[in-house]
């Protein structure tokens, strides 16, 4: 395991106990994120990076009990906290890392990813991973239940030109990565970003 991966699990193993109750609204705005993947019944979603499981409700309300559900998360106290909160049921649950995912190539219709990008060690290949389990035409979206200027002001840091966020800047990156971004939202209230699985 290396520095990243050990920075990661300590920050959110730490914080994996409250997480909840410190973002206690962020349900409404994690629903509409999913609705607009416009998955199908019957399609195959992971939630990369899915520390308790919020996104894991809405992601199987939409695909229904014939599609499949997987959250992957690299830190064990945010899969305990997903299963404490009973969303352990809504797919299975896999401790794992997004940067080597054990799933098969091409194998999945969608990837939902909330507040994961600013975590990624190597953001070009790790997103490469991404499109890699992903079947051409399928989707990613990367979201954030608040913006990046409010994150950033949540934070108490200021914006730089080199967020990965910034839409000059992950446009590019999505490319490189095998994703064609199709839409960008960066508001107060919400942070999205839509791509197509080039191939």
């Amino acid at each position: 395991m290396n520095d990243d991966h050990t920075h990661v699990r300590e920050f959110f193993g730490a914080r994996a106990a409250d997480w909840d109750s410190r973002f206690p609204d962020d349900g409404p705005a994690y629903a509409a994120a999913v609705a607009e993947l416009a998955l199908r019944a019957g399609d195959r979603v992971l939630d990369a990076g899915c520390g308790t499981g919020r996104a894991l409700p809405p992601l199987r309300a939409a695909v229904g009990p014939s599609g499949v559900v997987v959250g992957a998360d690299l830190t064990p106290a945010m899969l305990e906290a997903a299963v404490g909160a009973g969303r352990g049921r809504e797919g299975c649950l896999l401790l794992a890392d997004v940067a080597a995912l054990p799933l098969r190539s091409e194998s999945l219709d969608a990837v939902f990813a909330a507040g994961l990008i600013a975590h990624l060690p190597q953001p070009e290949a790790n997103l490469r991973e991404l499109a890699r389990v992903v079947r051409p035409g399928g989707t990613l979206a990367l979201f954030h239940p608040i913006g990046r200027a409010a994150l950033a002001a949540r934070q108490g840091r200021q914006i730089t030109p080199d967020d990965l966020r910034a839409e000059p800047n992950l446009r590019p990156l999505l490319a490189g990565s095998g994703w064609r971004m199709t839409s960008y939202t960066d508001e107060d209230v919400r942070f999205l970003a839509l791509a197509v699985r080039e191939g």
